[in-house]
């Protein structure tokens, strides 16, 4: 694909701004807040150097689990590789994907980028429409979706969704780990998924699950793509972990961004911050944010883990685990959930968890954030129960 090309479908979809030599995208429902911060970070970008335009010009946010506003920066190259590699795993020459996500968002992105790339078909679609069941024709041809678990919960409630979904190549699941209940009835239903793994900073995914690892009952996030390097190396050292231990996820390759704006360039390297493992088949296993885990009386605990055991209950629409400081063990582990008119609900019995790893607290957030994708806003969480909780010890 040409710049020119890539160029054409931002200013389509009306997501891009330019500054300097750089096309930003952009979300048209930021706050008047998020709008001043954007307005900061792009003031200086018709400033900088050309030689710094020359690879990297397509600026794609990226808030990261800290929250704050900066942007990845991608070209065609970049993109091109991450269709390459998507392409060969999949062995479809052509790609056809119904677009939920907006273009700003990575995977709204590439999932347009792919089409035009293969002179497949793109559809954009509202992700309320498709929630209550609203669903777009498909023509002939190899079609594809990419979900966050949250949005496959909600789409298997509804009969006429479920034999939509069973039309598609693959559905590729991404953007956290799904629960035992969750995949047990996808299963069921006999759906086409693929879990998988990858970042803004990597161009979208970097592994996934080839035809038929779900059906098997494979749970993990797949292997590397064929255009991604992944490995896992120690959080201490950088070096590669041993086989089978957990340690921090580093991707390299060509789909791999050319650094933060504002901030500094890259190579093909990436560390990522998140958690993971390889199991003997070589699939990668992931845990969770390194920076998301809680620190409670010494012990570490993984979120991710804790909030798999919540939601395996069926008790909640939707759950959340967190950090709180706490006067005597340093941190407490709170789990929290949607306010959704049912009433006040308990902590459930927990057994598959260690003492230390169970919830202390359960709190219902009225105003639930969420990200585009569907996924929790964590930072945004923290902040409101943090003054919803009050100071402890």
């Amino acid at each position: 694909m040409e710049r020119v090309e890539l160029e054409e479908i931002l200013r389509s979809a009306g997501v891009a701004e330019e500054h300097g030599e750089g096309v930003f995208l952009c979300d048209v429902q930021w706050s008047p807040t998020q709008r001043a911060e954007f307005a900061r970070i792009t003031q200086t970008a018709a400033d900088e150097p050309r030689s710094e335009r020359r690879e990297g010009w397509l600026c794609v946010p990226t808030g990261g689990s800290g929250g704050g506003m900066r942007f990845a920066r991608h070209d065609e190259r970049t993109l091109g590789a991450a269709v390459a590699g998507f392409c060969a795993h999949t062995g479809v020459g052509r790609v056809n994907a119904i677009g939920v996500l907006p273009l700003h968002h990575v995977s709204g992105l590439m999932a347009a980028v792919r089409c035009r790339a293969t002179g497949g078909h793109h559809l954009p679609w509202s992700w309320p429409q498709l929630a209550v069941g609203e669903v777009p024709a498909l023509a002939a041809g190899d079609w594809f979706l990419s979900l966050v678990p949250t949005q496959l919960q909600r789409l298997l409630d509804a009969p006429k969704t479920v034999d939509w979904l069973r039309r598609f190549h693959t559905i590729f699941i991404g953007g956290g780990p799904a629960w035992p209940v969750l995949m047990e009835r996808a299963a069921e239903a006999k759906l086409p998924l693929a879990f998988s793994y990858g970042l803004t900073e990597t161009a979208a995914m970097v592994t996934a699950q080839g035809a038929g690892d779900f059906a098997g009952g494979d749970c993990s996030s797949g292997r590397p793509l064929p255009h991604a390097g992944v490995e896992v190396v120690d959080e201490a050292s950088g070096q590669p972990a041993p086989a089978g231990a957990t340690g921090i996820v580093r991707i390299t390759g060509e789909s791999v961004f050319r650094g933060y704006y504002p901030g500094h360039g890259a190579g093909r390297s990436f560390t990522t911050g998140d958690l993971g493992r390889f199991d003997a088949s070589g699939a990668l296993h992931i845990f969770g944010r390194r920076d998301a885990v809680i620190i409670t009386g010494g012990k570490k605990v993984h979120p991710a883990a804790v909030e798999l055991a919540l939601r395996a209950t069926g008790l909640f629409p939707d759950v959340a685990v967190i950090g709180l400081p706490d006067a005597e063990w340093g941190e407490v582990v709170v789990a929290c959930y949607p306010a959704d008119g049912e009433g006040t609900r308990r902590l459930p019995d927990l057994p598959e968890l260690a003492a230390y790893q169970r919830p202390k607290r359960l709190l219902a957030v009225a105003d639930w954030p969420r990200n585009a994708q569907g996924k929790v806003n964590r930072p945004a969480l923290r902040a409101a129960v943090s003054a919803l909780a009050g100071p402890r010890g």
